[in-house]
């Protein structure tokens, strides 16, 4: 059996790095939390009237439309014939899984799954996934330079660390990627390399269907930052949509690090880092934001609840039999 998509470190000393860079980071993230005081934190959430809340759940049900429409226009492209309300329940069902059962298996294992349920093409189906999560990466990266100058100005005049007092949470946040998993890390990087490469191919004598599918990343991405420039505009913090785009792009790619679990921890200290650091937001509402955020990312994917029970046992069979794949390589 293939890999699924985009794995990361293969076997149990993967999942370990996993484990043990989630709890790092979320050891990291309670003690901000402590440092600005939950009752200052609830403060901060009360600020933000509902309707922004409200328009910004509305914003990230639209970014996932927009995603399901993305892998839809791959797929449909290929000759799968797929109906957009099956690619809506694989997505959901994904999205689900990896943020309710991030330990077990991953959304896109969940999605390759259904798609083999409903006979479609194996290969197909698993490029189309490796093809999807490239198109959204190429759409980030070209948010990136709305946010690197500012970056790169901040990091030369604060030295990181203006919003910081205590060092010892730069150090541990700084040396969090850091470690002997390096060389196997470049080494994982170059074997995904060569598939994103392989699969890529399937699609390059169909540049319209790639072009769409970059035109719904981008819907996509707007709607997510949006909603976060609703939420920190009702924290009275005033960064424009192009920062915030620039910023969370940039943090889109830390979390991409297979060092965390979902990112989870990693995303929301990433988040206060940069929106404090470099956005000039207070870092109580830089992370009151990036929970938020995270909280409305979670709600959006519950309806996935729903279509995940029956995709669940050919999801588990299908990671069992990667898995063992990969520990004979």
């Amino acid at each position: 059996m293939k890999e699924y998509p985009l794995n990361g470190f293969s076997g149990r000393s993967g999942f370990l790095i996993r484990v043990f860079g989630t709890l790092l980071a979320i050891a990291l993230l309670v003690y901000l939390l402590k440092q600005q005081g939950w009752r200052e934190i609830g403060g901060a959430i009360q600020q933000i009237p509902l309707w922004r809340f409200a328009l910004a759940l509305g914003l990230i049900m639209v970014s996932r439309l927009a995603v399901s429409g993305r892998w839809h226009v791959l797929l449909i492209s290929s000759g799968v014939g797929i109906t957009f309300w099956q690619t809506i329940r694989l997505t959901f069902a994904g999205l689900f899984a990896s943020n309710f059962l991030p330990t077990t298996i991953g959304g896109d294992v969940v999605r390759l799954a259904g798609a083999l349920q409903l006979n479609f093409d194996a290969m197909i189906c698993a490029a189309s996934l490796i093809v999807d999560r490239l198109v959204g990466m190429v759409g980030m990266a070209m948010a990136v330079p709305l946010g690197l100058p500012r970056f790169m100005q901040s990091r030369e005049m604060s030295g990181l660390s203006g919003h910081f007092e205590d060092s010892n949470f730069l150090v541990a946040f700084t040396l969090l990627p850091l470690g002997r998993w390096w060389k196997s890390g470049w080494e994982q990087a170059l074997r995904i390399s060569k598939r994103l490469i392989k699969a890529l191919s399937l699609w390059m004598n169909r540049p319209v269907a790639l072009l769409v599918a970059l035109g719904l990343s981008w819907i996509h991405m707007l709607c997510l930052f949006s909603a976060i420039w609703l939420l920190f505009g009702g924290m009275g913090q005033n960064i424009s949509i192009w920062l915030v785009s620039g910023l969370y792009s940039i943090v889109y790619f830390v979390t991409l690090l297979p060092f965390s679990i979902n990112g989870y921890g990693i995303q929301e200290v990433s988040m206060t880092f940069m929106f404090s650091t470099v956005g000039g937001a207070s870092v109580q509402s830089s992370l009151t934001g990036a929970i938020l955020f995270r909280t409305l990312m979670m709600l959006a994917s519950l309806p996935g609840a729903l279509f995940v029970p029956d995709l669940l046992p050919g999801a588990r069979k299908h990671a069992e039999a990667a898995g063992r794949s990969q520990s004979g390589e």
